[in-house]
């Protein structure tokens, strides 16, 4: 077992990771900028270093540093979290290198996963199922485009093969303006990433949003944990998830499971992982693979009661899988909402004193944050502070459950988006389950 884990992140997920560490009996190393120096993990852990001033850039992105704390702290390995650095085949490499264990895939694997283009190639090999698409790069030869897009049928789609979060895409309606199209996405994609690489996927009307969670020992063992539901997104960033997808068709589900953990045994991947899809007319479409944790991973654990970050610990140890597929029972349904320290209008962070903080409580529900009564959230991180999460034995229970949690939760001193979610699951559409990517969007006439 890993004996002294540095934990490189900070809010909810760094406490998360905290707790799953403390199950385990390991030893904790926080790292935190000078802001950060009253978090709650940062007090519980064993261990706590400074890494830099209070920009991501100077402390939680700062590489030197965080392998300058493993060194000085004998830690044995780091768990990145989600953001940050944790899908930073570079910094993964490097870790390996001064000998610590990156708790995480293999820097090679995290390279393919975060190239859009080879990630598709590496998933139509090991049968995963794709959008139509260019398979492969794009040039700027007009002809080659246009044959292209022809063949794939508009609209389409084009995307930087080293883009994410919803930045470097553009929607083509027609040959016409596809030449130029191309042309701007490169510059983009360039400028934005570094690389200009883009590719040509078919551009899905209405689709819903499906992801599949798996673990893997990278040892010849995987297994799924189910779908998720993450639908109801604002600008490509998703604000509720909910397990399982509602409405999906069990031998849709199944072809999907199969192909997940047959291209994890095929990849030789090691540790948790999120397979994202688009799903529409019954068909699921990959579109890219996250190498790490996710913030919507506890909806997971609820309907299978699996621990997914002690599984990343006992996996990142050298342990094989500690279960296999027969031993997960999927059961009831759970829904997470993302509480974000934003204006409920505009939606620009709101960074400030919590002057009073009351957390929802009851049967089914479970709350994931850092806060506490006079907790300052900085300026300078994302505006996530926190997640509810409700389980019921059934999708309309839990929903049930959701609401009256958030109708419990005060966060007095700044604005969030509580009231925001209040009418989301209160809305008829979303309760009646299926509602597809756009759906938020023209609900907040955005």
């Amino acid at each position: 077992m890993l004996d002294k884990v540095l934990i490189a992140n900070r809010g909810e997920i760094a406490l998360r990771i905290l707790r799953a560490c403390k199950e385990l009996d390991i030893k904790t190393v926080a790292i935190h900028s000078k802001v950060d120096a009253n978090l709650k993990h940062v007090k519980l852990a064993d261990e706590a270093i400074c890494v830099g001033p209070n920009p991501s850039s100077q402390s939680y992105l700062n590489v030197p540093a965080i392998i300058s704390a493993m060194e000085i702290t004998n830690a044995s390995g780091v768990h990145p979290g989600y953001g940050f650095l944790a899908e930073n085949a570079d910094f993964a490499e490097r870790v390996e290198r001064s000998g610590f264990v990156f708790i995480g895939p293999t820097a090679d694997v995290i390279r393919v996963m975060g190239d859009k283009v080879a990630a598709i190639q590496a998933m139509q090999r090991a049968g995963v199922p794709t959008v139509p698409g260019s398979d492969g790069a794009l040039n700027s030869d007009p002809k080659a485009l246009r044959a292209a897009a022809e063949r794939i049928g508009f609209p389409v789609i084009i995307k930087a093969a080293a883009g994410g979060g919803g930045r470097g895409m553009r929607v083509v309606e027609s040959a016409d303006a596809l030449v130029n199209a191309v042309s701007v996405t490169q510059s983009e994609a360039l400028a934005a990433f570094g690389d200009g690489t883009v590719y040509m996927e078919k551009f899905l009307q209405n689709p819903r949003h499906v992801e599949v969670q798996v673990l893997s020992d990278g040892q010849g063992h995987a297994v799924h944990l189910g779908d998720r539901d993450c639908s109801l997104q604002r600008r490509h960033q998703k604000v509720l998830e909910e397990a399982p997808a509602p409405g999906i068709p069990d031998a849709a589900r199944q072809r999907v499971y199969e192909s997940c953990v047959n291209a994890c045994i095929q990849i030789g991947y090691r540790g948790a992982g999120t397979f994202e899809f688009l799903y529409q007319d019954n068909e699921f479409y990959f579109i890219e693979m996250n190498t790490r944790i996710q913030v919507e991973h506890p909806v997971s654990e609820m309907i299978t009661g699996i621990d997914i970050v002690k599984e990343q610990l006992l996996i990142a140890s050298g342990n094989p899988l500690s279960i296999t597929q027969q031993d997960i029972v999927f059961r009831g349904h759970a829904f997470e909402c993302r509480i974000n320290a934003e204006d409920p209008v505009t939606f620009l962070p709101q960074p400030g004193t919590i002057r009073a903080y009351h957390a929802p409580g009851g049967n089914g529900v479970r709350v994931d944050s850092h806060i506490y009564n006079g907790y300052v959230v900085p300026p300078h991180y994302d505006s996530l502070i926190g997640k509810i999460i409700t389980y019921g034995s059934d999708r309309a229970s839990a929903l049930s459950r959701m609401a009256n949690a958030l109708d419990e939760m005060l966060i007095d001193g700044i604005k969030t988006n509580i009231d925001l979610h209040a009418n989301l699951v209160r809305d008829p559409a979303f309760q009646e389950g299926g509602v597809n990517i756009h759906y938020l969007e023209k609900k907040l006439g955005l």
